[in-house]
Formats: C-alpha cells, sequence, structure tokens
C-alpha cells in the first residue's frame, strides 16, 4: 500500500507482467480488515503471488491472535483464488537462541522443535484446499467479518466433499444456519478440525509444544439445512461427504 504501489500495480498491468509479489507484515485489525482486500481486484489484470505476509502485534510474536487472524485473512485468498494464484508465509524456520525476527512458523534448539499456531493454519489450508471454490455468503455477500465471523467453501473432486472453513473471532458462541444448498436430502458424515483457544495469546513453546494444536472431531451435518454452533476464538474447518 502507499505511494508506490499506486504506481507500480499500474505499470505491473501495462507490461503485462503474469505475477506481481505483494508482501504484508501487519497489525491483527489490518489483517481482519484485509480478508476483502482481493474482491474488487482486477479479474483481467495480473495475478498476485502474496510472497511474504505474516499477523504480529507489537511484540512480534507468534501467537493464537496472530494464527486466528491470519486465518481469518486466507479467507480472501481462498474466495478470490481467481486472482491469488499463490501464496507462502513469513520465514518458515528461527533458532530459538539465533533469530532475525520473531515471525515464523517453526522454532526449534539444537535438540526438539515446536510448531507454532500459525504453522496449524497454514497446515489446515494446505490440507483442505479442495479443487473449486464455491460460493458461502451471508444476507448475499461474503462472510468478511458480519458476527466476527469470516468463510470460505470450496469443493474436493478427489474426494467427493464440501469444505467449510470458518474463524470465529468474536468472544461468544455462534450459532448459524448452513443452507446446504445442492447437497441431497439427509445426513451426511464428515469431520470438524478445530483450532481453539480461550486466550488469544497463547503460544506454543519448546516446553509446551501443544498448547494449541488442532482437534478433529466426527460429526453429521443434516442437508438442507444443517446447524452449528462455532466456538468463540475459533478456526473451523468442515469436511462434508457429498
Amino acid at each position: 500500500e502507499g505511494e508506490d504501489f499506486d504506481y507500480l500495480w499500474p505499470e505491473m498491468k501495462r507490461l503485462k507482467v503474469d505475477l506481481v509479489d505483494e508482501h504484508f507484515y501487519r497489525s491483527p485489525e489490518w489483517f481482519l480488515n484485509g480478508a476483502k482486500r482481493y474482491d474488487s481486484y482486477d479479474r483481467q489484470g495480473p495475478k498476485v503471488f502474496a510472497g511474504e505476509y505474516a499477523c504480529h502485534p507489537a511484540n512480534r510474536e507468534n501467537s493464537f491472535l496472530t494464527a486466528l487472524c491470519e486465518a481469518a485473512f486466507m479467507t480472501g485468498f481462498e474466495r478470490n483464488a481467481d486472482v491469488v494464484h499463490l501464496c507462502t508465509y513469513a520465514p518458515l524456520f528461527s533458532h530459538v537462541d539465533a533469530w532475525q525476527w520473531r515471525l515464523d512458523l517453526i522454532w526449534f534448539d539444537n535438540l526438539s522443535l515446536v510448531k507454532t499456531p500459525n504453522y496449524y493454519v497454514q497446515q489446515l489450508y494446505g490440507h483442505n484446499a479442495g479443487t473449486n471454490v464455491v460460493p458461502l455468503t451471508m444476507q448475499d455477500e461474503p462472510v468478511t467479518g458480519q458476527q466476527d465471523l469470516y468463510a470460505t467453501a470450496a469443493v474436493d473432486k478427489q474426494t467427493n466433499e464440501l469444505i467449510i472453513k470458518v474463524a470465529n473471532t468474536g468472544i461468544r458462541n455462534k450459532r448459524i444456519k448452513l443452507n446446504l444448498n445442492g447437497l441431497p436430502d439427509g445426513k451426511h458424515k464428515g469431520t470438524l478440525t478445530l483450532l481453539y483457544s480461550s486466550d488469544l495469546e497463547a503460544k506454543n513453546t519448546l516446553c509446551d509444544p501443544s498448547a494449541v494444536v488442532p482437534v478433529v472431531f466426527d460429526i453429521e451435518m443434516e442437508a438442507p439445512q444443517a446447524e452449528v454452533t462455532l466456538k468463540p476464538l475459533s478456526f473451523s474447518v468442515y469436511r462434508i461427504k457429498l
């Protein structure tokens, strides 16, 4: 963003480049507001490579807060997959006694390693990308902050599943109805993978590497309309058999 950004994007269009490499290291608030960033990008212009990104508070530490905001932001990546062709997180590895900056997915010492909550968000997106994005709306708009919810959906034609990702950044349970239009009526088996913490400052450490880790549950959803309860401060990934 800023003067250089505003000048260079039209130049990239003029030169007909394939990909524009965007980087952003920003606050939690920026990431939540940015979930709709790519909704208005030119579909006929160059595509985007989100080449480096990481959410950080003032102390620049990996925490559940930053992971949750990244999960919310990435719904915009998936919803706009026709524009955002590639994305990569900030640096991958850091040694606990010799680091250049704090924001990394995996920390290690000479004997062991720890995966951050941010790592698990990346893992959940990577393992649940699907093959085709499908519309998911609330009141006819993309779900980008309404009732503190950020969501996207895709189908996986290889496994014949519907995948729904929802970040609830609010502090209360949210009971919502999902209109599963197009699914055969009746119960559909599936799984819910939940990344959750009641403490936004929760961190995985070498001494406590499992403070924030995904938990998988077997579930059933009723079509054409299902009711689900979203835990506060959570990132949920539903995989439903079609």
